[in-house]
């Protein structure tokens, strides 16, 4: 395992910075996210430590080696993508034994380590498969052993499940945290999913044209963001002039309290255990609120009801 270390780095396009003067830290062993909308460098960023592209200025560590000026190959780096390039003509062992074999690793080695890998992302029945023969979600586990197989000191998932469905995507995030907890490797996912992002991850770096926002935990992110992009960007939230405010900070009740005021229900969605409640205000704002199935039916609340609306907790920035 190494820990990685962004110093000041910048890359540009054709005269379009898509990094500029980044630096950040990855600890050693964590699973750390790199989120950020379409554009905001996320990607980039994965390829620049990869060394898959070279920064126009800055340096990047892996450990307390400058691998700056290194190829790819010598960084000691496993990669995912999207959409991952299996060899179609070679079986599951193959395509995971594919790394071991043109390093001339002993035969009965290569053995070991492959069905050590197919038990750990539970494809240790597939082995004969070929990928076409795979599911979606099996094809990722496959390509995560592939990347395994050689022991990186560093593990890059550049939006590892965007082509998959929803069901699938959530099974294999919560696959991929408890895979982390077993080998420690050095992690680090590419997406612009603020709950994938969330649900995975120790420790996210934020990002929006090139620039980092906040770097720290889900909670962090969450209750304490550093602007507004991130209070708007991490998690639902309603915005009422410079106002900020949560869902499930907004409380709804039949009479009028102090500090409340008027909205009109438009739609009531059931979530499962939680409810989305959309509303309208008496100024044409409209704000979201996210309570429990208890408190609607205690309210039994129905379009074009007209509710009490006040915020328990609020958040502006200067």
């Amino acid at each position: 395992m190494s820990g990685i270390t962004v110093l000041d780095v910048t890359k540009r396009f054709n005269g379009f910075t898509a990094l500029d003067d980044v630096s950040v830290t990855i600890p050693e062993g964590s699973l750390t996210a790199l989120l950020g909308p379409s554009g905001s460098g996320k990607s980039t960023l994965l390829r620049v430590i990869a060394g898959l592209e070279s920064p126009d200025g800055g340096k990047v560590l892996i450990g307390n080696e400058d691998v700056t000026e290194q190829p790819a190959r010598a960084r000691g780096v496993g990669m995912v993508f999207q959409h991952y390039a299996a060899f179609k003509h070679m079986t599951v062992y193959d395509n995971v034994a594919f790394g071991l074999a043109i390093r001339r690793r002993p035969r009965a080695e290569i053995r070991d380590r492959v069905h050590e890998l197919l038990e750990l992302v539970q494809l240790e029945g597939l082995a004969k498969r070929y990928p076409a023969q795979l599911s979606g979600g099996q094809r990722q586990r496959m390509a995560l052993a592939r990347a395994l197989a050689v022991e990186p000191g560093v593990l890059l998932l550049d939006e590892p499940f965007g082509a998959l469905d929803a069901r699938v995507r959530k099974e294999l995030r919560a696959w991929l945290r408890r895979l982390h907890d077993e080998v420690h490797v050095t992690t680090i996912i590419v997406t612009h999913d603020q709950e994938e992002a969330m649900e995975v991850a120790g420790q996210i770096v934020v990002l929006n044209e090139g620039r980092i926002e906040q770097v720290g935990s889900p909670r962090e992110l969450y209750d304490s963001p550093a602007n507004e992009f991130v209070m708007s960007f991490v998690g639902p939230v309603n915005r009422v002039g410079e106002t900020f405010v949560r869902p499930h900070d907004v409380e709804l009740s039949l009479e009028p309290e102090a500090g409340s005021e008027e909205a009109m229900v438009e739609r009531v969605v059931h979530l499962g255990f939680e409810v989305r409640v959309e509303l309208l205000r008496a100024d044409g704002e409209r704000l979201l609120a996210q309570l429990t199935q208890d408190d609607v039916e205690q309210l039994e609340l129905e379009p074009g009801q007209i509710v009490h609306v006040r915020s328990s907790r609020t958040k502006t920035f200067a």
